[in-house]
């Protein structure tokens, strides 16, 4: 019987590569398709690199996540002598879920699953509480009821600055995206439990600033513990604004604005903006 757990999640989860080496993490690299072609995140193309396919006008597609990557991770972990604990993106998402669970009763190796129902730093806020939690010694159980507190506490709310991406990957008509073009709407939809919802919609980025002072007024009898900023290559004046109206005085250790990864861009085209908060007591459910 083993005692050494490893805790594996998938290239959607928004990590420092610091958080990644002093966690021990595994992460599992998922893929895009751009004109036919497959790339993998963080081998063959870089976020910024896919933030440029973007301004050329390349709208990428997801891939199904290579059962072959799990199989491998999961056996040669449980070679190793590990038992694992992997955390995936959202089923709303992705099937990287999906592949996770099947992969894990393919091989020998003692697996435990678990949806973050999350993504990007969401997903991230688990993972670094499963890290610690398995560094203090904590049973898978209490580390899954830990990483459900987590998700309680967790928003992810994203501005969509323009539909294409949405359209392209059949969660948009064309006649709404045409539409929505002409009217030049702004839409931020938010992640919830068993869907994707559109939550506020404008005609400006002023949109955006509205809800940034909604998210703040919200949280002054709930503080913020982090905040994340998302993005797809965004102006870095109008992340600040949005900072400033939320949590301007967030400490830097609990605040990242760094480039999603290729997997979200695919969904939410340039200049999206993922504004990502995990609360000091649970959300409300109707704000999740």
């Amino acid at each position: 019987m083993t005692n050494k757990l490893k805790i594996v999640t998938d290239s959607s989860v928004q990590l420092t590569q610091e958080e990644i080496e002093k966690y021990d993490i595994t992460v599992i690299p998922l893929s895009v398709e751009i004109n036919g072609e497959n790339h993998v995140d963080g081998e063959t193309i870089t976020r910024q690199e896919l933030v440029d396919e973007l301004r050329k006008g390349n709208i990428p597609k997801t891939s199904q996540p290579a059962m072959g990557r799990f199989v491998d991770t999961f056996q040669k972990l449980g070679d190793e002598g590990y038992d694992v604990l992997a955390i995936m993106m959202s089923d709303v998402l992705s099937g990287t879920y999906q592949s996770a669970c099947s992969a894990a009763n393919m091989v020998d190796t003692n697996v435990t699953v678990i949806n973050s129902k999350s993504t990007d730093r969401g997903l991230a806020f688990q993972v670094l509480a499963a890290a610690k939690d398995l560094q203090a010694g904590k049973t898978i159980d209490e580390i899954k009821a830990h990483c459900s507190d987590i998700y309680s506490r967790t928003t992810i709310d994203v501005y969509i600055d323009n539909l294409d991406c949405l359209v392209a990957g059949g969660r948009v008509s064309k006649m709404a995206g045409l539409l929505t073009k002409l009217i030049n709407l702004k839409v931020i939809v938010r992640l919830r439990d068993e869907s994707l919802d559109v939550y506020m919609k404008g005609r400006s980025k002023k949109t955006f600033l509205k809800h940034a002072k909604e998210v703040a007024e919200l949280h002054q009898d709930n503080p913020l513990e982090a905040l994340s900023l998302s993005n797809v290559g965004t102006d870095p004046e109008f992340l600040q604004k949005i900072k400033d109206t939320i949590h301007p005085d967030v400490a830097d250790k609990n605040y990242l604005a760094e480039l999603t990864s290729p997997i979200i861009m695919t969904h939410t085209g340039l200049n999206a903006v993922g504004v990502i908060t995990l609360a000091s007591k649970p959300e409300p459910e109707n704000n999740r």
